[in-house]
């Protein structure tokens, strides 16, 4: 059975997560730490645990989940995964990080692409990778069918949608990646967004505006 450990880092409090299993195998998935004290407190939580991360993944490259990428490779040595299509934003990352005050020496250079993987996998467990472009071009929700449980990234947050007005944001894509590819996962799926607190499909179905306009006929995606 999959455990999910969430951590609100940096400036932007994006959500960063822990996934592990009873092996003691986990991935780190947008590390988003961006000071001393949010690393301390992401590797204080591993150590308790008695964790061994396998992998750094992505759900998207927006310089916020990214902060902590290159300390999480650096500390633990492993691999950061990430859709190639996504890489442009991550190169870009210390131009975008010094636009909000964020200083960032070097961005983390992805050493997997998820565009080419159908799954990731750790311990006796999976995430099944589903891609789901509008917010960035590469971004991805990692799905865990049996737990009835998905990462959303910034695509999808409890009653609202990520943003669609930064570059390669695209919002007749976003809607389609979640009415085709999210909302048919089943109402009793809980997600985890990128920002903000959890929710789950059911809810979003009944109350997130963006999808009920849409389910109503009010505007087409």
């Amino acid at each position: 059975m999959i455990s999910v450990a969430c951590f609100a880092f940096n400036p932007f409090q994006e959500n960063t997560f822990v996934v592990y299993d009873p092996t003691g195998e986990c991935v780190i998935v947008d590390a988003g730490c961006s000071s001393p004290g949010e690393e301390r407190t992401l590797a204080d939580f591993i150590a308790q645990k008695g964790l061994r991360p396998v992998m750094a993944v992505n759900t998207h490259g927006h310089v916020d989940h990214i902060l902590g990428v290159d300390w999480v490779k650096e500390r633990y040595g492993v691999p950061f995964a990430l859709d190639s299509r996504d890489s442009f934003l991550v190169e870009n990352a210390p131009f975008q990080g010094s636009l909000y005050g964020l200083r960032i020496a070097s961005a983390p250079t992805p050493d997997v692409d998820l565009s080419q993987l159908q799954q990731i996998d750790f311990g006796d467990s999976r995430l099944k990778i589903i891609h789901t472009p509008g917010h960035t071009p590469g971004h991805v929700c990692l799905h865990d069918p049996e737990g009835e449980m998905l990462l959303t990234g910034d695509t999808l947050f409890r009653e609202s949608i990520g943003r669609t007005d930064l570059p390669g944001g695209d919002y007749s894509w976003i809607m389609r990646s979640i009415l085709e590819r999210i909302m048919p996962l089943g109402d009793g799926t809980t997600i985890y967004p990128g920002h903000g607190p959890q929710s789950d499909i059911g809810h979003e179905m009944l109350y997130n505006p963006f999808v009920v306009e849409v389910l109503q006929g009010e505007v087409k995606p």
